[in-house]
């Protein structure tokens, strides 16, 4: 966490360029806490565990949480004097606070929680459980959450949301961040907004260069857009102070009313405890700005197994450009193939030994109760697999990464897993090294791809886990689903000591640094050592020269969060990929699955680009059939996806969200924004008719600005636009869209001055 700028110089400059003269002031980016005290209903926090925060007897320990006013991340907020003494938050329920006069609005912040232990920025290092008598060692956490507000008109009133009661949202504080009044000067109204020392870095002229994002703010409200108030020539950015050297400046080219611009400073020499500079300056040189007393943090060059040195880590550039990655579910559950509807078919041992079910019943009338799932093995033949015409499958389907499942839950690995373990297609079944062969084959046809590997912490039924089981993962063999009376044995177990340090520890390192993994995709969590798997995993990877990511199921230090068969419905600032299978319903192959309901290439883009509006990645699953073949529904409706990213990817690959929303969505037609330094996109979802298409929101073009749509020919000719009131109008002939499919994507290119 940065705080906020400590100190801060303004500077009124000129910026002159061949069509636009215009006066830049940096302003200090402001915060206005709000009063939630007379809504509080709710007691969170006590000294001894007396308070019942979440109607089940948990609460905070009050001596952790921060008081009265405390800044985070640059915001201000208001929190009680005293915490333990009565109620500190609102359960939000549909109440409205009601604003004491109307305020323009530029962003918008809160803290929450949630009552389940997954919906709480990590702040304190246990909470109380039974009313006190227990304490809960995982660290609790209370969450910030900023977003835009369109200020096209003045905020009045903010209206809670409704929640159900199984997970009731806890509101402790609000901050508002209120426009800057258009004043004579007719200059933009900007502000640094955050400049964050990052663990990202690049290597720029051989010399490992830290990046340092900077969050530049237009703070004038939405409706005063004009030349006169936009950035619309390039700013440089650079970051100064004691030992730093900025090796490459970040270039901002448009900032418009109610927007914010981000950027990437790469520099040298950053040290602990000292406060740089932001420098904005014009391309020839003349000052525009400083912004000074933002906290430097060091590149970490030695990454140590403790979890708030590791917790800093974050997902790489090329993660965060990369967009759309193929997930690959293939292995022995892919001979049966089989689960009922709204079932994962990955998930057949399991199910099988839930006496009655679908997939037990489904087992017995079609094998008989002789058969047990290791008997599936040999059947798990992977006769048609061809790792080049995999990768050649990616790459064609517009995927700039892939992530292989190594291990599922029923233990069976598709690499060398030495001597921990002989249940493994090296040793049984095939005897092949699948993740080998994969990855090898894209290091050498497809190097552009970058590699990742699925792994599943715990095992369904492997003795070792035993000990650590829980819930679905009980460990211990399991008993025949048909005779309670035998255990089914667990081919290929070898004898280890202790299954977390003799064969979990050991696999994970080895698919980091023998497979050179550049994604540890971890999956369930539980008993883990991760912390020494990743400290080990990032030393690796620095000394080689590469940057790697681990996603938020290793049970501690995410990268990236991963909602599973879901989507966000807002803009997450943090990294996040949604994952789900091109069945509706399953990872793996499920035969039992109608080809038509496999997701159509209509269903992938647009899924796609509504995830990379709000800043996600989209990881779509493929699942092979036992012999190793992908097939057609899923293959060819990727590869019409593909077709459309081969010419709309400009509006996809490294692009970012837009700030002000990612989206409008109005009667007959659904459009997602998306934005790179010089150009702008929005996306129509819908076929443009009439030989128009509007977009009512107000966007960031300027005069001399082009605007072309992406077709199967490539980016076409220059198209007609106007803006009448703020909307956008770009005529566009049936003829034109009549040639595209899936969505449409137009692009916005920047006239620079």
């Amino acid at each position: 966490m940065n705080a906020g700028p400590m100190m801060w110089t303004f500077y009124l400059f000129s910026i002159l360029a061949p069509t636009a003269c215009y006066a830049a002031n940096l302003f200090k980016f402001p915060s206005v806490p709000l009063s939630l005290t007379s809504f509080f209903d709710n007691q969170a926090a006590s000294p001894d565990g007396s308070a019942n925060f979440d109607g089940e007897g948990s609460s905070f320990d009050s001596q952790f949480l921060p008081q009265d006013t405390w800044n985070y991340d640059g915001i201000d907020y208001k929190l009680p004097l005293t915490w333990g003494t009565g109620n500190d938050n609102v359960i939000t329920d549909g109440q409205v606070l009601t604003l004491t006069q109307p305020l323009y609005t530029h962003e918008i912040h809160f803290l929450y929680a949630g009552d389940g232990s997954g919906a709480m920025e990590t702040l304190r290092p246990y909470h109380f459980e039974n009313n006190g008598t227990t304490k809960n060692l995982n660290s609790t956490q209370i969450y910030q959450w900023s977003t835009s507000v369109f200020s096209e008109q003045a905020l009045k009133s903010i209206t809670f949301p409704h929640v159900g009661s199984s997970q009731r949202l806890h509101l402790f504080a609000i901050s508002l961040t209120p426009s800057t009044p258009p004043s004579n000067n007719f200059g933009p109204a900007l502000s640094v907004r955050q400049a964050r020392f990052t663990t990202r870095w690049e290597f720029i002229n051989g010399i490992r260069a830290q990046a340092v994002e900077v969050t530049l703010a237009n703070l004038l409200p939405a409706f005063a857009l004009s030349p006169e108030t936009s950035v619309h020539s390039e700013v440089l950015v650079s970051i100064e102070g004691p030992g730093i050297k900025t090796v490459s400046p970040g270039s901002i080219y448009r900032i418009v009313p109610s927007d914010q611009a981000r950027v990437d400073v790469f520099v040298t020499g950053s040290k602990a405890g000292e406060q740089a500079t932001v420098h904005l300056r014009d391309t020839r040189g003349m000052d525009l700005g400083l912004s000074e007393g933002w906290a430097m943090a060091p590149l970490i060059e030695e990454w140590t197994p403790d979890a708030a040195v590791l917790g800093m880590h974050e997902t790489p550039s090329w993660w965060n450009g990369a967009k759309f990655g193929i997930f690959i579910h293939w292995g022995v559950y892919s001979y049966p193939a089989w689960g009922p509807p709204t079932a994962y078919a990955e998930w057949y041992d399991w199910d099988l030994h839930q006496i009655g079910s679908p997939t037990y019943q489904h087992h017995l009338d079609t094998y008989g109760p002789n058969v047990i799932y290791d008997d599936f093995i040999p059947g798990f033949t992977a006769s048609k697999f061809n790792a080049s015409a995999w990768v050649d499958f990616f790459d064609k389907a517009g995927a700039q990464y892939f992530v292989l499942v190594t291990k599922h839950h029923d233990g069976f690995a598709l690499f060398d897993t030495g001597n921990t373990t002989h249940r493994s297609s090296i040793h049984l079944g095939p005897k092949r090294d699948f993740l080998s062969e994969l990855f090898m084959t894209a290091k050498n046809e497809k190097p552009h791809l970058h590699r990742g590997t699925y792994y599943s912490l715990p095992e369904w039924f492997n003795p070792d886990f035993g000990p650590y089981g829980f819930s679905s993962w009980p460990g211990h063999l399991a008993h025949n689903a048909f005779n309670n009376s035998e255990l089914e044995p667990y081919t290929g177990r070898l004898p280890i000591e202790d299954y977390l340090n003799d064969l979990q520890l050991p696999h994970m390192l080895d698919l980091a640094l023998k497979y050179e993994t550049e994604i540890m995709w971890c999956d369930i969590g539980g008993p883990n050592k991760t912390l020494d798997f990743a400290a080990q995993y990032y030393n690796d990877a620095w000394a080689k020269g590469y940057q790697v990511t681990i996603n938020n199921r290793c049970a501690a230090v995410p990268d990236f969060d991963t909602p599973e068969y879901a989507t966000f419905g807002s803009t997450q600032t943090g990294s996040w990929e949604s994952n789900e299978g091109m069945d509706p319903f399953s990872y793996g192959y499920n035969s039992a699955t109608p080809a038509s309901q496999y997701k159509n290439a209509s269903d992938i883009v647009q899924t796609l680009v509504d995830i990379v509006s709000k800043n996600g990645n989209y990881l779509l699953d493929v699942g092979p059939t036992a012999e190793g073949e992908i097939i057609a529904p899923e293959m060819n409706n990727l590869l019409d996806a593909g077709t459309w990213l081969k010419y709309s990817g400009d509006c996809i690959y490294n692009t970012t969200y837009w700030f002000p929303t990612p989206q409008e969505i109005v009667s007959g037609q659904s459009i997602r924004f998306t934005t790179t330094p010089k150009t702008f996109c929005f996306v129509a979802f819908n076929q443009p008719s009439g030989g128009m298409l509007t977009v009512q929101k107000r966007l960031p073009i300027m005069p001399g600005d082009t605007i072309r749509l992406f077709g199967p020919e490539g980016a076409g000719a220059s198209l007609p636009w106007s803006v009448d009131n703020g909307r956008l109008i770009v005529n566009v002939s049936d003829g034109v869209v009549s040639e595209g499919l899936f969505a449409w994507a137009f692009q916005i290119s920047y006239s620079i001055d």
